[in-house]
């Protein structure tokens, strides 16, 4: 099953046992192969290749060549090869943690970048700001589509969607004092949450975890068009989803799902990273946080703003 995030619905949410993840199961003895899209040919850990011991097979496997069946090496090579550094990730390419926050923390970087840029340069600016948001839209969507990672795609929707979010927040600041940065502080509670629960299995991503999600984001996304259809063609409340109770509660699913996309984040990087994903695949990491983070923020600074109404 695949990621509601557009970021990952080209990386392979798959139908596991237990998880959704890039690996349905793990193969014994070394990583997974089933589901695993980097535990193809030339992983020589994936199943069949040709450092891989099966279970209850000798080793080698018959037919198999054997990588150490080679001319003996030696006492200088020996001594050489042990003596030297060991492989880390910078060596083999793999993505670890550090590569994915050091990623996050750029790209969250510039998104503040482009909020003081708007904040600051730009107030008053709403037709501006509507334009960068259908800019960093754009830039989304063709991410979410590439085969491949794209720094400079990431980084510049980071830097039109920070130009929203300052002209949006200097609006909500000069109507709801303060509103802003409640919804900054509401984000980062909602974000040390989600990644609690998550890391102490309160929160576990199954594929019935998925289903369950994915339809309730569907009919919030047709609730919302539906509500600002009845909205733009004569009722200014829509659905009733604009102002009052309704909304407040519509805002708190909204941020609920905020949190379901963390969740699908967070085990997509764990499996990325317990699979060996190519490096450059944190940046595909950092981009779905911060879609993800930037969807917390907005029905955070809207539920602030119906609260304090």
């Amino acid at each position: 099953m695949r990621s509601s995030n557009p970021v990952f619905s080209r990386r392979g949410f798959t139908r596991g046992s237990e998880y959704a993840g890039f690996g349905g199961q793990a193969a014994q003895g070394g990583a997974g192969t089933q589901g695993n899209p980097y535990g193809q040919a030339g992983n020589p850990y994936a199943q069949g290749g040709a450092g891989y011991q099966q279970a209850g097979a000798p080793y080698p496997p018959q037919g198999a060549r054997n990588p150490y069946d080679q001319q003996p090496m030696s006492p200088e090579q020996l001594e050489q090869m042990y003596a030297g550094p060991s492989a880390g990730p910078a060596q083999t390419g793999r993505m670890t943690m550090d590569d994915v926050v050091m990623r996050t923390l750029m790209t969250l970087g510039v998104v503040v970048v482009g909020v003081l840029l708007g904040w600051f340069a730009l107030p008053d600016s709403m037709g501006l700001a509507f334009g960068a948001a259908i800019v960093a839209f754009v830039l989304a969507m063709i991410q979410s589509f590439m085969g491949r990672p794209v720094p400079a795609l990431v980084l510049g929707y980071a830097i039109f969607e920070g130009v929203f979010l300052g002209v949006l927040s200097e609006q909500y600041n000069e109507a709801w004092q303060g509103a802003p940065v409640q919804a900054v502080l509401g984000t980062m509670a909602v974000l040390a949450g989600t990644l609690f629960a998550y890391k102490t299995r309160i929160i576990r991503v199954t594929a019935r975890y998925q289903r369950i999600g994915l339809a309730v984001a569907v009919g919030f996304v047709i609730a919302m068009v539906v509500n600002l259809l009845f909205a733009a063609f004569g009722n200014n409340n829509g659905l009733g989803l604009t102002t009052g109770p309704l909304a407040i509660v519509f805002c708190i699913l909204g941020i609920a799902l905020g949190a379901f996309f963390l969740s699908l984040d967070f085990k997509q990087i764990e499996d990325g990273i317990r699979y060996g994903a190519p490096r450059n695949e944190s940046w595909l990491a950092a981009f779905g946080l911060t879609l993800s983070l930037v969807w917390i923020y907005l029905q955070m600074l809207r539920l602030i703003a119906l609260l304090r109404d």
